[in-house]
């Protein structure tokens, strides 16, 4: 029997709880006209190359745009032809948009799933058309149609947001190195997991209950809410607003007078917001009480929100490099080579374990922002405000 959870790595691994999302065809055929609409950037230039489908889960982040545009310009600079669609978190809309992408005739696809269980059918087309498909940041599951993985090291991001909190609290250095003298606590620490549809949802969550259970077991981190399961503390799309609401009802049933909230392990910068929304409208002001907060993706208002001191970190991953890698990946798989990769071992998706490439990521807080983000040219000084 295929394991639901696949992965070995971290103290924490729990039986992955699916959740599937089973479109019908009829919805898919009537979906098939957004694919082309205003959902997707439309085709690039004249490419002598070919057409290469990109398919993006949404513009509702702005790192998936940053990616999209990235991934494209990059293709076409490499002589391609490109057609780059966003689904908006619909699963039916990106099924409609890669079946397109297949019958316009694309000779690679590079996709970035919804939801990574429920392309396998339409994954399977592309496998019979010879169409080599190469998975972007998300792994694509239950599939043998997928020829590699490019991704960053999704244990290594969770860890790095738990030791983001530790840091914040005093605990650790940034890279997680005990403090001597550190305070005993105990800090009141809230859990907020990635979407349980996402698998890197689990390598996150996995990476950083690795580094914060050993402070649970000793007394210094507690958890009120006593959620500390990835099936109570995920947070469905990656959504903001969920993320708030769970945090009022935190807030409203565990907080009360003294007793104050210290730390939220965040695991994406949209998810910061939603809960330093709830802080605020809770009655928290930024200063001594305010709690120390994680976050991942690096996103400009999240970038500034840690500048305000509203948030106290988040993990960069420079989609320039990761766009790289895939056009990489693509462009050697498309002339007949091996592409580099640098992980065999940790990404089975249910079917074989995908060859893989993890990039490295790298913790931001307000002091390395300048060296981090603006040095890069990832954003501007003027951008942040700084």
């Amino acid at each position: 029997m295929k394991s639901n959870r696949v992965f070995v790595k971290g103290n924490t691994v729990k039986k992955r709880a699916i959740l599937s999302i089973v479109a019908a065809s009829a919805m898919v055929v009537g979906l098939a006209a957004c694919s082309s609409g205003d959902s997707g950037s439309g085709d690039g230039g004249e490419g002598e190359g070919g057409l290469i489908g990109v398919a993006m889960p949404t513009k509702s982040s702005e790192r998936w745009i940053n990616d999209g545009d990235a991934v494209k310009s990059q293709l076409e600079e490499a002589g391609y032809e490109v057609d780059l669609q966003y689904a908006e978190d619909d699963i039916p809309v990106q099924v409609s948009q890669i079946e397109n992408m297949i019958t316009k005739g694309a000779v690679a696809l590079i996709v970035a799933s919804i939801d990574g269980t429920t392309l396998t059918n339409v994954l399977a087309d592309a496998e019979a058309a010879d169409i080599p498909v190469i998975a972007y940041d998300r792994l694509l599951r239950d599939t043998t149609a997928v020829s590699y993985y490019a991704t960053f090291d999704n244990f290594l991001v969770g860890q790095q947001q738990a030791w983001t909190v530790t840091n914040g609290l005093g605990l650790t250095e940034l890279d997680g190195t005990p403090i001597d003298g550190a305070p005993a606590g105990p800090f009141n620490v809230e859990l907020f997991a990635g979407s349980l549809d996402d698998n890197n949802a689990f390598f996150f969550f996995d990476g950083a209950m690795d580094v914060l259970q050993p402070f649970i077991d000793a007394g210094t981190i507690v958890i009120p809410s006593g959620q500390t399961d990835i099936e109570q503390v995920a947070t469905l799309r990656w959504d903001g607003e969920t993320a708030q609401s769970r945090m009022e009802d935190i807030l409203t049933s565990e907080y009360s007078g003294d007793v104050r909230v210290n730390g939220i392990l965040s695991p994406y910068d949209g998810i910061s917001r939603g809960i330093i929304s709830a802080l605020e409208g809770s009655g928290y002001t930024v200063g001594a009480e305010w709690p120390v907060i994680s976050g991942q993706d690096a996103e400009l208002d999240s970038v500034k929100a840690i500048v305000a001191g509203e948030q106290y970190g988040t993990i960069f991953k420079d989609t320039r490099d990761l766009a790289a890698k895939a056009v990489e990946m693509t462009t050697a798989v498309l002339a007949g080579e091996e592409p580099e990769v640098n992980n065999t071992e940790d990404y089975d998706n249910g079917e074989f374990v995908v060859p893989s490439f993890l990039l490295e990521p790298s913790i931001v807080v307000k002091d390395n922002i300048q060296e981090q983000l603006v040095d890069t040219g990832y954003w501007t000084a003027d951008e942040i405000g700084l």
